[in-house]
């Protein structure tokens, strides 16, 4: 199967489809449309995971209308914040885990004609069979062409979105026409809750049941209700769906014949008769509720109210596609390329956009590692928001302060779990879900040996820093003081202070330490022979810990004479405890190779190296290096190797000025010549296990070998679109990945970074770029940055924002609003 692109604008009817397998688009090709030609059952899982459609609220895979789930199909529907644990027994074990739910599958639109078999992708009857994703309109659109045994020929058309602007709402369209027959077509549409959690092969022994049956109804003569509930969190879940026929505009009155199962399936069927030349269309709209909504009396009686008063599908989807043109005003990145990314930069924008572009306080939902389109890590929700939250707050600075308000509201359960460990402060859990409880698993099936192997991913401390991070940097871009006062600075305090708590002080050197944890590089979780025992002075978590409660004795600074009353309340700050992080910043240990390169953790300069030439020619790809040598009784711990180089994300969080004046204030030294040694070594001894990793490598290669950076961004930005992990996408796209390819462009290639109250960019485009233009949002002042290997042009938008400092390449300039202004660069 191939994807590849053609003709935008394409008819309803019949779009036309081009054959590549996620490959670059041709040359004239529309880098909007993603389109798929024929029906392959290998890659059917990937192409719903690509064509998910979505809102923020809830997001339904690219699934056929007409197949439940099985080994090729599985419409999977995903609600965002919506969890729920589940028990498992394992024989010899048991373990509890917390999953996001796969919501009721509300796609279900079966046909046959004239009596015929119900129709499946995969009949021998099907002469074309194409489908097309519109990521500018947000709408997935199929045509199928059909001849049955008996010579019928017949032709389906459906078209579908989540809408938008309705954030409850879905649509499918459904077009039948027959060429060269006349008679009826059968047509059953319903909402299936008899579903599971089954997207994930490595979770196949795991309970897979979350929902239970509450009703079936049929509400009015073209409306039918089901109602089910999570089995442990009780979430109420009502789900309507309104299905209507015409023919042209004639309204049609088919008898309809209701049919229900007390497991979860709730559905109509009803005949339409067809003539050659004269199609019939079906309508199906669809609301969601749940108990978690905000002002509504009920879930089903939310749901009953807006499928009353939803307006036609034509009129949501003319106020879908002004939403999206909305967006794409904000967030399109135009690029003029030899290589042809704009495709997959256009997509991977698109599923973080329908992933997170609806979120709000209301909603009460976090960045999803595999956004709304499977059910890969269970919904759970990482330190992924780190390379997430960079592309939002430049542009909506409101969607990243409400994701940022998923972590303040589980403030208190991460208070909570640094106390039961014994420290202060808050202690935020690697995988967050439900509560911000610690929901990540306690083991890994291992498929290489078939046994379960201890998960101690847990002690990644370091995603705490990352969430004060993405909160010094929002507000760095913003300079919203307001939400420091009431959310901001309490998250960074109490995180600088859990850091705090966690080091140990070394009197003779007079440094700090931190022993006990893991760095991003999940490879190592303890020193050699002694697994989970954690890290001891991991360079990331460390430099990042200085960094942190620098940024709070900053805080402290900023909020002194504001009305900060019942912040300080709530901290009681004792009077000794900023001067000890302003210390501890100055004071943390850091281990250096022989050679100036800084060390992933105390002891790995030690490590032998790893035969990466001989496991490559025996198993290929090494990404999951840990299974493999589990497998045979080996460990990752025994060799300096690692599945994502901690270090580099030092260069990819700062730049390596930022680093160099960082390590310089800890009383270390970074020479110019040490980083190319630094971004040598690590890369020479990583297996890129993660999609995340292709983007760092991306970006620290950008300015001193520009081809091997534009190298690693194709890999990033075809993470999903080609599916670089081997057969991982079907499990749901990797957000993280998906963001921080599109960061690539938006920052690292203009050179973009906020400091001191200053815009700075510093441009360096690779040579298969030759222009870049986008759009963003610096302190309430619209910009539009317009790049080419010769000149940086900064426009900025009319209006009340206040005049903003630039500064490129060390040139510094004032620019008002209105003011557009061109800067040559040099080279």
């Amino acid at each position: 199967m191939d994807s590849t692109t053609s003709r935008a604008g394409a008819e309803r009817e019949g779009p036309t489809v081009g054959r590549a397998e996620g490959r670059s688009p041709a040359a004239g090709d529309d880098p909007w449309i993603l389109r798929f030609d024929g029906f392959d059952p290998g890659t059917e899982g990937r192409r719903e995971a690509l064509c998910t459609l979505g809102n923020g609220y809830w997001g339904t895979r690219g699934a056929a209308p007409e197949c439940a789930a099985d080994a090729v199909h599985y419409p999977g529907t995903y609600l965002a914040g919506v969890y729920n644990p589940v028990h498992t027994d394992l024989g010899e074990h048991s373990r509890d885990d917390e999953h996001m739910v796969n919501a009721p599958n509300w796609l279900p639109l079966g046909f046959r004609f004239a009596g015929g078999d119900w129709f499946r992708p995969g009949s021998p009857d099907v002469l074309d069979y194409r489908q097309e994703l519109d990521l500018r309109r947000g709408v997935l659109t199929r045509f199928v062409r059909i001849r049955d045994r008996a010579g019928r020929t017949s032709t389906v058309t459906s078209l579908r979105f989540v809408s938008q602007a309705a954030p409850h709402l879905a649509v499918l369209e459904t077009r039948f026409e027959a060429e060269d027959w006349s008679g009826p077509v059968t047509v059953q549409t319903g909402i299936d809750g008899r579903v599971a959690n089954r997207n994930v092969i490595a979770d196949a022994l795991l309970a897979s049941g979350h929902l239970v049956a509450r009703s079936t109804e049929q509400v009015t003569a073209d409306t039918v209700l089901l109602q089910m509930e999570t089995t442990r969190s009780g979430v109420h879940i009502a789900m309507g769906a309104r299905t209507r026929a015409f023919a042209g505009d004639r309204p049609l009155t088919p008898e309809r014949r209701f049919e229900s199962d007390p497991a979860g399936w709730v559905a109509q069927e009803f005949d339409l008769l067809l003539e050659p030349g004269h199609p019939v269309r079906v309508e199906k709209t669809v609301a969601v509720s749940t108990s978690r909504d905000r002002a509504v009396l009920s879930a089903p009686a939310a749901v009953t109210t807006w499928l009353e008063r939803a307006a036609d599908p034509a009129e949501l989807l003319a106020a879908h596609e002004r939403e999206w043109e909305g967006l794409w005003d904000e967030f399109a990145v135009s690029l003029k390329s030899g290589d042809h990314q704009a495709l997959a930069l256009n997509l991977n924008t698109f599923h973080v956009l329908q992933t997170l572009a609806g979120v709000d306080a209301d909603l009460d939902a976090g960045v999803p590692a595999r956004g709304l389109s499977g059910e890969g890590y269970r919904g759970h929700v990482f330190w992924d928001e780190t390379f997430v939250y960079p592309m939002l707050t430049l542009r909506r600075p409101d969607l990243s302060r409400a994701l940022l308000g998923y972590r303040y509201r589980r403030l208190n359960e991460a208070r909570a779990a640094a106390r039961a460990a014994g420290f202060t402060g808050a202690m935020f859990p690697w995988q967050s879900g439900i509560d911000g409880r610690e929901v990540t698993p306690a083991e890994l099936f291992n498929p290489r040996s078939g046994r379960w192997l201890p998960d101690n991913s847990y002690k990644q401390r370091h995603v705490g820093l990352a969430i004060a991070y993405s909160v010094w940097k929002y507000y760095q871009a913003t300079g919203d003081a307001d939400f420091l006062v009431h959310q901001g600075a309490e998250l960074i305090l109490e995180i600088a202070r859990f850091f705090a708590s966690l080091t140990t002080h070394d009197p003779a050197a007079d440094r700090y330490d931190i022993d006990g944890v893991m760095g991003p590089d999940e490879f190592h979780d303890g020193p050699p022979g002694a697994p989970g025992a954690g890290l001891r002075n991991n360079a990331y978590t460390n430099v990042m810990t200085a960094w942190v409660l620098g940024r709070a004795v900053e805080t402290v600074a900023l909020l002194a004479g504001r009305n900060c009353r019942p912040l300080w309340n709530r901290l009681r700050l004792r009077p000794d405890e900023v001067d000890g992080w302003e210390r501890i910043s100055r004071r943390m240990r850091v281990a250096f190779h022989s050679d100036g390169v800084p060390s992933q953790f105390d002891g790995y300069e030690d490590l032998p190296e790893f035969d990466w030439a001989g496991y490559r020619e025996r198993y290929g790809d090494l990404g999951r290096l840990d299974l493999i040598l589990n497998a045979e009784g080996d460990s990752t711990n025994n060799y300096r190797l690692s599945k994502q180089a901690d270090v580099l994300m030092l260069l990819y969080l700062f730049s390596a000025e930022e680093l160099r004046e960082q390590l310089e204030a800890l009383g270390y030294e970074l020479s110019p010549e040490a980083v190319v040694r630094t971004v040598d070594f690590y890369s020479a001894r990583s297996s890129h296990g993660s999609t995340l990793s292709n983007v760092v490598h991306s970006w620290v290669e950008a300015r001193r070998d520009r081809e091997r950076s534009w190298q690693f961004l194709g890999q990033a930005l075809a993470s999903d679109l080609a599916d670089i992990q081997g057969d991982t996408t079907h499990e749901g796209i990797h957000l993280g990945a998906m963001a921080g390819s599109v960061d690539m462009v938006l920052r690292c290639y203009s050179g973009l970074e906020i400091r001191d109250d200053v815009l700075w960019l510093h441009p360096v485009l690779p040579a298969e770029l030759d222009e870049v233009a986008f759009s963003i949002n610096y302190r309430d002042q619209p910009i539009r940055l317009e790049l080419t290997p010769a000149t940086l042009r900064v426009r900025l938008r009319t209006g009340g924002a206040a005049p903003i400092t630039v500064r490129v390449e060390g040139r510094e300039a004032r620019l008002s609003p209105g003011e557009s202004r061109d800067f040559p660069l040099g080279g």
